[in-house]
């Protein structure tokens, strides 16, 4: 259902642009990507919606990359009250204390290191797995680790766009 128009699409393509935008902005809080998407509506469907949204995160600086991290808390720390943070991290709910005070201790070393949160797509990941990977993760240059981080938000975004469009008018009130 998702390569075709839906009524998500079309609440969202034909909303007023002030809030089509603060939408995008719960997808991902990078200004830049949200104003090149709000440029390009209407969208046909679900397909060039997630089209226009990989190009926009391929052409992010390192400075809206940044901003765009800004809206991620840490794994194993998800937002209090924001069922799509919980959501995401749900391979952390169950995760052991010894898990979560080891991923906590990553997590630090990480942000020390490159000075931002350690982003991974972590819908339908293990705590294990994540813990791996930011383990692996740890050891990239700034460099490669900011592509590292590029591609998560992108595949972040695909997630949160395709329940964006899926999403009914009552599923949304609700």
């Amino acid at each position: 259902m998702t390569s075709g128009t839906t009524p998500g699409l079309t609440r969202f393509n034909t909303s007023a642009d002030s809030e089509a935008l603060a939408t995008l902005h719960e997808v991902c809080s990078s200004s830049a990507w949200g104003s090149k998407l709000l440029a390009q509506r209407p969208y046909a469907t679900a397909e060039a919606l997630f089209l226009a949204s990989d190009a926009a995160m391929a052409e992010l600086t390192a400075e809206d990359l940044a901003d765009a991290m800004a809206g991620h808390p840490p794994i194993g720390r998800p937002k209090a009250g924001d069922p799509t943070s919980s959501r995401e991290q749900s391979g952390m709910a169950g995760a052991s204390a010894e898990l979560k005070t080891e991923m906590l201790e990553l997590n630090l070393a990480y942000q020390d290191k490159f000075g931002h949160v350690f982003l991974i797509c972590a819908t339908g990941r293990t705590g294990e797995q994540m813990r791996d990977a930011v383990r692996e993760r740890i050891g990239n240059s700034p460099e490669e680790e900011r592509e590292i981080v590029r591609t998560e938000l992108g595949k972040i975004n695909r997630i949160r766009l395709t329940r964006l469009v899926e999403t009914s008018e009552e599923e949304n009130s609700a």
